[in-house]
């Protein structure tokens, strides 16, 4: 049992050392309660990312951490004992195992401790009730035991005691390298865009935009004082950071996200454009038709 839970240990150090390899020094290990030397190895390289991370702040590098490669949609079927009966083709993929060792596999051996206890206080009302259906929040473990949390639909078959659990989920492709964004001498740099905190604070609107790309984007005034500064710095230190604006930076997202859902899944359009923040789908078609040059309903889909 030690070797095993040690083995882990050392692919999660391969994975930290993997993405520092990258020029990503954004993860962490995540900490054990076990003391040796061993927990002494992962803290320490914990540490040295944390400074790395630190360093390139300094020096003006900023890092966006990752772009949406695909968006692909994943689904289990799951027998009345939540036994994996079967799987979309995407599902491996995305968690890094073989199809053989997720096949007759228990569905909660798959999620992290939290989401195992979430899931098992709605099991009763899964089994009871025949028309069960439900969004739910739940965390898969990936075989390199990194997390991917999402969330889930879960509903019963008709005429059947198997459940469904459903999810759309992004495929990652991290940054490689960092970008020089900034300089010590470039003039051009707006004015209170220098310390260490005020890069972090952009970096964390930029997270906060493509975290919330269902959602309406807030007015510049509401994001000053979501993020406690004011509407100059978020304003023009975006823009000289990632040289475009927050809502040109927003709406690109937004719809190419869209582009990837009408392209990778079958979820209807006008849903579509509800999960990427358009309040109507005459407005999402016009969007979307003025950047791509064709309109959402011309696109080819999945069967």
């Amino acid at each position: 049992m030690d070797s095993d839970q040690n083995e882990l240990r050392f692919q999660s150090i391969y994975e930290m050392l993997f993405q520092m390899g990258k020029g990503n020094f954004a993860h962490r290990i995540q900490r054990s309660k076990i003391d040796d030397n061993l927990e002494i190895v992962t803290v320490l390289i914990n540490m040295f990312a944390e400074e790395m991370n630190e360093f390139i702040l300094h020096k003006g590098y900023v890092n966006p951490h990752h772009t949406n490669k695909y968006i692909v949609q994943s689904a289990f079927i799951l027998d009345a004992y939540f036994v994996i009966k079967s799987f979309n083709s995407k599902v491996p993929a995305i968690l890094g195992f073989k199809p053989e060792d997720i096949y007759q596999k228990y569905f909660l051996e798959l999620l992290v401790e939290p989401s195992v206890a979430v899931f098992k206080n709605i099991e009763n009302d899964i089994i009871e009730n025949p028309i069960y259906h439900a969004s739910v929040q739940l965390t898969f473990k990936t075989q390199k035991q990194l997390y991917i949390p999402v969330s889930c639909i879960i509903l019963r078959l008709l005429h059947s005691t198997d459940i469904l659990v459903s999810f759309v989920t992004n495929i990652i492709e991290e940054t490689t390298l960092p970008t020089t964004l900034t300089s010590d001498k470039d003039q051009t740099k707006p004015k209170g865009i220098y310390r260490i905190a005020d890069v972090q604070l952009i970096q964390e609107l930029y997270d906060f935009i493509l975290n919330n790309l269902d959602k309406p984007l807030p007015t510049i005034k509401e994001l000053a004082r979501i993020f406690g500064t004011n509407e100059y710095k978020l304003k023009y230190g975006f823009k000289y950071l990632f040289k475009t604006s927050i809502y040109q930076f927003y709406n690109t997202k937004r719809l190419n996200k869209a582009h990837l859902l009408i392209q990778q899944t079958t979820i209807q359009l006008k849903e579509i454009a509800v999960m990427t923040g358009f309040n109507s789908y005459p407005n999402f078609s016009k969007a979307f038709k003025k950047l791509f040059g064709y309109s959402p309903n011309e696109m080819k889909r999945m069967l």
